[in-house]
């Protein structure tokens, strides 16, 4: 019995959202009918492709040898499919890009906002999430992250470097004792990422400066920056989100100054696809113009 390309969509279904159910929604199919197909597959193969277990579907070594087989054959029939639609038009359908909120909070809506105004067939969403966005489930065509991966089938690509510094209002600063040497940070409330929520070890940036305890902290960059602007403490912050943020001054300057990159990871199939290759690089060619844009606005 050969397999049928139906049921091998089903598969990467259950792969990547480890249940019938789950896969069940992605397709809008009902788990009782994803569970005929994988039965069906695995009769094909006549091997095993998923262990059941209390956290649900997780593959077998054949269900993993068969995983990269299976999306070299997705990735081969969406090249297929836009081979047929042609890409000397602008962009359309729609791609997802993940990206952790800082980025995608102060970098993404202008830069999506530039080629959405080139492509205006194309539909564009941003998910951003505190932490780093699952590209084997496709939650996402492609995401942003603040370090590089090392593990899986992916194409990672380095887009530019950003700076940081440590932020305050100017109205904290008049009320409260000053700030001319690092030590001074000790008597100073200090704003940050919670401690155990922080997902990317570039991201624990009060750590690296020898700050030991964070008073006021959230998850999301744009809070601490709400908290910073309201004048509640001190805080680490990009350098491109200061133009949004008129009333922070920069502190410290000469003796505090973090440095990180931002990189542009996709499936490694994907580099197949036109279009996306075409969005990939519109898209990191917009970030680094928006980063020097807005960190030459904001220096100080």
């Amino acid at each position: 019995m050969e397999p049928h390309w139906d049921d091998m969509k089903v598969f990467l279904a259950v792969a990547r959202e480890e249940s019938l159910s789950g896969a069940g929604r992605l397709l809008k199919l009902d788990p009782a009918t994803v569970g005929r197909r994988i039965a069906r597959l695995e009769a094909a193969y006549d091997t095993p492709l998923f262990a059941k277990s209390p956290q649900g579907y997780t593959m077998t070594a054949a269900g993993e040898r068969l995983l990269a087989h299976g999306e070299q054959a997705e990735a081969a029939m969406r090249s297929a499919s836009e081979a047929l639609a042609g890409t000397t038009e602008g962009l359309t359908g729609q791609i997802r890009i993940g990206a952790p909120d800082g980025s995608a909070n102060y970098l993404l809506p202008q830069v999506c906002a530039q080629i959405s105004d080139e492509n205006p067939d194309l539909d564009i969403q941003i998910l951003a999430l505190p932490r780093i966005i699952n590209l084997s489930r496709r939650e996402a065509d492609m995401a942003i992250t603040v370090s590089a991966p090392t593990a899986g089938h992916l194409l990672v690509q380095k887009i530019t470097d950003y700076k940081l510094h440590l932020v305050a209002a100017r109205q904290y600063l008049r009320r409260n004792a000053p700030i001319e040497k690092v030590e001074d940070l000790k008597g100073h409330r200090m704003i940050g990422y919670i401690p155990d929520m922080i997902f990317d070890r570039e991201l624990d940036y009060l750590n690296d400066i020898g700050v030991e305890r964070v008073a006021l902290s959230s998850n999301s960059v744009s809070v601490q920056l709400r908290h910073a602007s309201h004048g509640s403490g001190v805080c680490v912050a990009h350098d491109f989100t200061l133009p949004f943020h008129g009333n922070l001054r920069q502190i410290l300057t000469d003796r505090i100054s973090l440095t990180r990159s931002f990189y542009l990871v996709r499936h490694q199939g994907d580099q197949r696809s036109e279009r996306l290759n075409r969005f990939a690089e519109a898209l990191s060619r917009g970030i680094r113009d928006e980063v020097a844009r807005l960190e030459g606005h904001g220096a100080s």
